[in-house]
């Protein structure tokens, strides 16, 4: 299965490696990945990660990055491929 994990805050020292990190704990690979700082504040990334079959499922990873969200303060989203397509399909 595939999701797109987006986060969302203010800028500051490790994130992308926190949320790194928290997937890598669960076994799931990032397999792309964008971020960028606007106006040296606001900090956006987006993932899109693998998880294998037998993997965790859409709502354990949410909950797993709510902790990570909660300590950086930032907002952590994830969502699985097909409904982040059918979100953004104009």
């Amino acid at each position: 299965m595939k999701a797109i994990v987006s986060v969302i805050g203010r800028d500051r020292t490790g994130i992308i490696a926190k949320v790194a990190y928290k997937l890598y704990e669960m076994d799931i690979n990032i397999e792309d990945i964008s971020q960028t700082v606007m106006q040296d504040t606001y900090f956006t990334m987006i993932m899109m990660i693998s998880v294998r079959d037998d993997g965790p499922a859409i709502g354990e990873i949410n909950a797993a990055l709510q902790s990570v969200a909660a300590e950086l303060g930032v907002e952590i989203r994830v969502q699985h491929e097909d409904i982040f397509n059918s979100m953004h399909r104009i």
